[in-house]
Formats: structure tokens, C-alpha cells, sequence
């Protein structure tokens, strides 16, 4: 179907606007992924999806055009644990690449994809080149015990072009959020997920369920999938869709704070996390739950694969 049409169910407002089916959701990005319609066509696209907001179904089928369409990296002998980063750091460091790093020690395998989504903020791919993480080929498997970065571009061009939307409409977008629900490994995965806000958490949850995800989603940090170092987040855990909630949320801060850097360029985080690897600064207690939970399900995925 022509987008146009799409555009036309979509684009009637937050009370007007018709849900798309699953396999609509799924021929329409993937008209906007293939770059086959105008730039016009897509800041519709994204502005009427925006008002709308999207079902599960749609994510689901969103998801379905990207996986059809996307380099996916050969699957490991193990589950390997997905990391999207996309937020960045704005006011904490970001400590993405220290919870990969905890992960690839305890022998997983762990694989971070993403890009920076605007200019002022410290993003993961910054991080990683000074803690001396290359980016990682796609056409590899992810070695158990290793941390791999591949750039959301190198996974599939299109997506990046509709990320970068973005920077000209200064809106997010169904990308936005379907990056941190995909697996980009041609086999099992765990996906660490995150959200910024409560409506997103019912969304996302929907959508795992929906596609049967192996996943822990969590109100990370400024957006990143890594548990706030200052205090205890909420963490659902996903089963072949099925959702556990890990503990009760403590709202607050912790009793007692962990000294992270005040600086959060790229070197200060990397010194920083190089530390908590070495021994040197304790592991913060939140991101060690996050950590001990995952090892859990990746434990549990195992046996049942």
C-alpha cells in the first residue's frame, strides 16, 4: 500500500487516528527503511506516529521490517546479551559500557549497538574508544567473555536515517524506541531495555511480551539501559514474553552514595569505570543487582535453550 494511505489512518490526531495490523506497521517502515518515499513522507510519518503513539502490534511489525532488513550478527553458542545505547549522558556518566564489562567478565557474551541521537551528550561509542573497545565487525559472532560495539549504521543504514530525523524535527520517533527492543544476533538474546518515562514501560512491556523477547527492561539512567547508581529501580524481567517483576521499587535515594566522577566526558567515565574493573571502587549496588539478575535469566535461558 502506498504510504500515503498510511499516513491517512495514522495522521487524523490522538482521537481520530486508526491503529495499523501488525503486517501493515511492517510494509510501511519498510517502505521508509528501503528510502522508496520522499523526506516529506517521512516527517509525516514520524510526526503522526509521534501524536499517535504506537500499539504493540505496530512495534511488533516495525520490528519485523527491521529484522528482515538488518545485518544481523551470526549467533553465539550462548545467548548473547543485547545492550541498546542510545540516550547518552547528559548530567550522570555513563556507565553502559561498565555494566557490559561486568557482564563479559562473568564469560557472556555482550554486544552494545547504538549512535548518538543529538550533539550535546556523551555517548557510548566516546566511552568505549578510551576504555580501548573497538568497534566491532558485524559479520563476526560476539566471543563469549567479550564486549562488542557495532554502530547502529552498520547494522542498517535506513535506521540510522530515520534516527537522525530527529535532529531536524527535534522529536523522537518509532525508532527511538524500537532500537532498544531489537535483536540484531541471527539467534537467542537477552535485551537489556530501558525507558524514560512510566507510559513507555507499559508500551515496551506490551511489545516483549507480544514478540515472545527474552529481555529485562528498567528505568535505566537518563535513559540508558544501565541501573541508576543512587538509588534502586523498578526491573521486569521477560521469559519468551512472559513478565516478572523482579522486586519492589524503592523510591529515594540510597543510604549511602557511591563517589562517582562529577565530570562526565569520556575519559573521566572510562577512568572511572577502568577503577570499579580493577577493584579500585566498588561496584555501585544497583548496577551489581542489575548484574546478579541477569546472570540469573541468562542462567535460565541457557538451560531452557
Amino acid at each position: 500500500m502506498a504510504i500515503g494511505n498510511y499516513i491517512k489512518e495514522i495522521g487524523r490526531g490522538k482521537e481520530g487516528a486508526r491503529a495499523l495490523s501488525r503486517a501493515q506497521a511492517t510494509d510501511l517502515l519498510g517502505q521508509v527503511l528501503d528510502g522508496t518515499v520522499t523526506d516529506l513522507e517521512v516527517g509525516a510519518f514520524c510526526l503522526a506516529m509521534r501524536i499517535k503513539g504506537e500499539t504493540a502490534e505496530e512495534m511488533a511489525g516495525f520490528l519485523d521490517a527491521v529484522r528482515s532488513r538488518m545485518a544481523l550478527l551470526p549467533a553465539s553458542d550462548v545467548a548473547v546479551v543485547v545492550i541498546p545505547s542510545y540516550n547518552g549522558a547528559r548530567k550522570l556518566p555513563l556507565l553502559t559500557p561498565l555494566l557490559a564489562l561486568l557482564l563479559a567478565r562473568e564469560g557472556l557474551p555482550v554486544l552494545i549497538h547504538g549512535t548518538a541521537t543529538e550533539d550535546k551528550r556523551v555517548f557510548v561509542a566516546e566511552v568505549l574508544a578510551a576504555l580501548g573497545v573497538p568497534v566491532h565487525d558485524a559479520r563476526h559472532t560476539v566471543a563469549p567473555g567479550r564486549v562488542a560495539f557495532v554502530p547502529t549504521g552498520a547494522l542498517l543504514p535506513g535506521l540510522q536515517r530515520l534516527l537522525d530525523v530527529r535532529r531536524v524535527v527535534h522529536l523522537r520517533n518509532p525508532a527511538h524506541s524500537l532500537v532498544k527492543l531489537m535483536n540484531p544476533v541471527d539467534g537467542p538474546a537477552l535485551i537489556v531495555s530501558s525507558y524514560t518515562h512510566p507510559e513507555y514501560a507499559v508500551s515496551m512491556a506490551d511489545t516483549f511480551t507480544l514478540v515472545q523477547a527474552h529481555a529485562l527492561l528498567i528505568r535505566g539512567t537518563e535513559g540508558e539501559a544501565v541501573a541508576d547508581a543512587r538509588r534502586t529501580p523498578k526491573m521486569q524481567a521477560f521469559v519468551a514474553g512472559k513478565a516478572t517483576d523482579l522486586h519492589a521499587y524503592q523510591a529515594g535515594a540510597l543510604s549511602t552514595l557511591p563517589a562517582l566522577p562529577t565530570a562526565i566526558d569520556a575519559a573521566s567515565t572510562a577512568a572511572y569505570i577502568q577503577s570499579v574493573m580493577q577493584g579500585h571502587s566498588p561496584v555501585p549496588a544497583p548496577i551489581a543487582e542489575q548484574v546478579a539478575h541477569l546472570l540469573h535469566l541468562h542462567q535460565g535461558l541457557h538451560r531452557a535453550l
